[in-house]
C-alpha cells in the first residue's frame, strides 16, 4: 500500500494488529464451541478470552518467532500461548492453518466491501445533487468526439449515476460471495473437528459456513470479488476521461476545482490541469491489474497449496485501498466540479445550428424527399456539411 493513495479506515483493515486480532477471535470462538461440545474444559475457553481479548499483540515478537518457525500461524499461536498460559494447549484443536487464514481473509474482504459500498453511496449522492442542479443545462452531445446533437449536462451525470448504481449492486453481491467461513480441518473433511464449530464461528464472525470446501475456501469466490473490483474503476475512469476532455482549453465546459495556492505547472503559471482526473485514470489501471492474479489463484493443486497466498497478500490490500481512495477522490471531484453553462452554449452554437440536421432531414423526408437522393437543395447542402 502506498501511503499517498491510502485512507486510514481502509488501511486499518489490513494492518498486522487487525489481522492478529481476527485470528484470535476465530480461535477463541472455536474454543467456545469446543467447550460447549465438551471437547475442552469450559474454564479453558473463558481463560482464553479473559487473557487475550483486549491484548495488543506484539507484532515484532510474532515476526521473531516466524523467522525461526517459517510458519506465520504457528508463530502467532506460540505468542498467544505466551499470553494465555497453560490453557493455550486447548487452542486450535482439530483446526488447520487455512481455517484461520481463509476465514480471516474473508472477514477483511467483507469489511473492505462495506467501506467500498459506502464510498459508492457518497459518490452517488454527489452525482445526484449535481445532475438535478444541471437537469436543464443544455450542452452538446458528442459521438466519436464530434458534435452530434444537444443533451443536458444533467443527463451526462445521470448516465454516471446509473452506472455507479450498478456498481453498488455488484459490490453487494461480491461481498455476499466472499462472506464464507471454513473451520473444517486438514483437507476439509471435519475428521478432527465437529461441523458445529464451523457454524458457531461463522455466526460469530458475521459469515456463513462454506458448503463444500477442501482445505481452503474455493478461490472462485475471490476471483469474482476482485473481478467486481476491476469493473468499478473502469466506470471511474470513464467519468474521469469525460471530465478531462471537458476541461480542455478549447472546450472548457467543466473544470476541476482549483484551490487557492494550487499550482498547475512549474514552468507555466497559467496552467490549470485536470490532475485529479488523470490520477484517477492511473489508479483505475492499477486496480484492474489485480484481476488477473485473482483469476489465476482459482487453480490450486488437489486439496490445497499456497500458490495463491503470496498474490493475495498483495492484491487484497492494494486493490481495496486503491479503489477506496479513487472513489472518494471522484466523489469530491464531482461535488466541487466547476461547470460553465455559457461555454456549453457557445460550443452548441459553433456550427450555426447544424447540430439539428437530423430534425431537418426528418422533416424533408416527410415532405417527399429521398434520404439518399433528395432533390431538395437544402437537404443536399445539409448532407454535404454533415
Amino acid at each position: 500500500m502506498l501511503s499517498r493513495y491510502t485512507r486510514p479506515e481502509m488501511a486499518s483493515i489490513w494492518e498486522a494488529q487487525t489481522r492478529f486480532k481476527i485470528w484470535f477471535e476465530i480461535e477463541a470462538h472455536a474454543a467456545d464451541a469446543l467447550a460447549e461440545l465438551g471437547v475442552i474444559p469450559k474454564e479453558a475457553a473463558k481463560t482464553i478470552w479473559a487473557k487475550a481479548r483486549d491484548v495488543i499483540f506484539d507484532v515484532a515478537r510474532i515476526d521473531e518467532i516466524e523467522r525461526e518457525t517459517k510458519h506465520d500461524v504457528i508463530a502467532f499461536l506460540t505468542h498467544l500461548a505466551e499470553i494465555v498460559g497453560p490453557e493455550a494447549r486447548f487452542v486450535h484443536q482439530g483446526m488447520t492453518s487455512s481455517d484461520v487464514l481463509d476465514t480471516c481473509l474473508n472477514v477483511q474482504l467483507t469489511r473492505a466491501a462495506d467501506l467500498l459500498i459506502a464510498d459508492v453511496d457518497k459518490l452517488l449522492a454527489a452525482l445526484k445533487k449535481r445532475a438535478f442542479e444541471h437537469k436543464m443545462t443544455p450542452t452538446i452531445g458528442r459521438s466519436h468526439g464530434i458534435h452530434a446533437e444537444p443533451v443536458t449536462f444533467g443527463l451526462k451525470l445521470a448516465f454516471a449515476y446509473a452506472e455507479f448504481s450498478r456498481a453498488r449492486e455488484r459490490l453487494v453481491l461480491a461481498r455476499k460471495e466472499v462472506a464464507t467461513c471454513a473451520i473444517s480441518g486438514a483437507v476439509g473433511t471435519f475428521a478432527q473437528i465437529d461441523p458445529r464449530v464451523e457454524e458457531h464461528v461463522a455466526k460469530a464472525m458475521g459469515l456463513t459456513p462454506e458448503p463444500i470446501s477442501t482445505q481452503v475456501i474455493p478461490r472462485d469466490r475471490h476471483a469474482m470479488y476482485f473481478a467486481t473490483l476491476g469493473v468499478v474503476p473502469s466506470s471511474v475512469e470513464r467519468l474521469a476521461t469525460e471530465i478531462r476532455h471537458l476541461q480542455r482549453t478549447e472546450v472548457l465546459e467543466a473544470e476541476e476545482f482549483f484551490s487557492e495556492g494550487q499550482k498547475g505547472s512549474s514552468a507555466m503559471p497559467h496552467k490549470r490541469n485536470p490532475v485529479l482526473s488523470e490520477n484517477l485514470t492511473g489508479l483505475s489501471r492499477m486496480v484492474r491489474a489485480y484481476v488477473t492474479p485473482a483469476m489465476e489463484n482459482v487453480v490450486l493443486w488437489h486439496e490445497r497449496d499456497i500458490s495463491h497466498s503470496s498474490a493475495e497478500r498483495m492484491i487484497a490490500p492494494d486493490a481495496t485501498v486503491t479503489l477506496d481512495f479513487a472513489l472518494n477522490r471522484l466523489a469530491g471531484l464531482i461535488d466541487k466540479l466547476l461547470i460553465y453553462p455559457e461555454n456549453m452554449q457557445k460550443n452548441l452554437d459553433r456550427l450555426g445550428g447544424l447540430v439539428h440536421s437530423q430534425r431537418l432531414l426528418i422533416a424533408l423526408t416527410q415532405k417527399g424527399c429521398s434520404r439518399t437522393r433528395c432533390r431538395c437543395g437544402a437537404a443536399k447542402a445539409t448532407s454535404r456539411r454533415s
